[in-house]
């Protein structure tokens, strides 16, 4: 691709003195989202991952739920100028021509329902699709393939020091934050703190997507024993992804909205907010924190 970060010159005022200086800045771009040649969506994302990012937003929208229901993921032939590329090399950069690669087509299995796609959409994914409150929560619940295992026998069970690790690892691995500042980060995690995988983007939702996308093309759907670390706060679109894709745990630096808190209740979702240092929220699911050896009062 080519395009995660940008050059830009700033002028730079430090105690009084002006200096000129070139700034490394994330990229940010929109990209279309095409079922079988009709558009669906566009969001602005970072570049990279793209494909990714596309199937892990079908999943998000009940689309998709494994790699056998995916045909293919092209970057769509219409915007390329003087060359074509096939989708290996357009992932990767490759190929001929011009393309700006800021439009993909997903290709269904046969057999797999094609979403309803008009110029008005209805889909409760965004916070401005006109849903809140029980109908969001009828939605996920409604679609979502796998339910959360909400008995205390759970296999997922994670300590509050593992929790207490979780965002400086997730900040270490931000390679890309390291040189702009400007980014989002998602990581799944083991429930010992094992880091699993890791997506950067100028969005929190598109990072989950690439995460989720990336385990639906490689067959590990659902993620039923990973924990989900989101940078920011944990918005209703997080939460709800996270349930989606089958992850027990969602772990946010900091708070929850009320919408994502009913959510979590619904569906069984660990849900901890302000997770910073050893201090932390634990707004659901508390039978997945290993509490035995804390002190809890009222």
């Amino acid at each position: 691709m080519g395009r995660v970060t940008e050059r830009r010159r700033v002028i730079r005022i430090r105690d009084g003195a002006v200096s000129t200086r070139p700034d490394t800045l994330v990229a940010e771009e929109p990209m279309e989202i095409r079922v079988g040649g009709k558009p669906l969506a566009i969001t602005m994302r970072t570049p990279g991952d793209d494909f990714a990012l596309a199937a892990g937003f079908l999943v998000s929208e009940g689309v998709l739920a494994s790699a056998d229901e995916l045909a293919n993921i092209v970057y769509c032939a219409g915007a390329t100028s003087g060359g074509t590329a096939g989708p290996e090399e357009a992932e990767s950069g490759g190929g001929g021509g011009s393309n700006s690669y800021n439009v993909v087509d997903v290709r269904l299995a046969d057999g797999v329902p094609v979403p309803d796609i008009s110029l008005e959409r209805n889909v409760y994914t965004t916070s401005s699709c006109g849903l809140c409150g029980k109908a969001s929560l009828d939605a996920v619940r409604t679609t979502a393939r796998w339910a959360l295992d909400a008995s205390p026998d759970t296999p997922v069970r994670i300590a509050p020091e593992t929790l207490s690790a979780l965002p400086d690892r997730l900040r270490a691995a931000q390679r890309v934050f390291e040189r702009t500042g400007g980014l989002h980060a998602a990581a799944l995690f083991t429930a010992d703190g094992e880091l699993l995988d890791i997506r950067e983007d100028v969005g929190r939702h598109n990072a989950v997507d690439k995460i989720v996308g990336r385990a639906l093309q490689q067959g590990r759907l659902p993620l039923s024993s990973a924990v989900l670390m989101v940078s920011g706060r944990a918005s209703f679109e997080l939460a709800q992804k996270a349930v989606m894709a089958g992850i027990p745990v969602l772990a946010a630096v900091s708070a929850p909205s009320s919408l994502a808190v009913d959510l979590a209740v619904e569906t069984g979702l660990t849900l901890v907010g302000f997770l910073r240092g050893s201090s932390m929220n634990v707004y659901a699911g508390e039978h997945r924190i290993a509490l035995d050896a804390a002190a809890t009062t009222d």
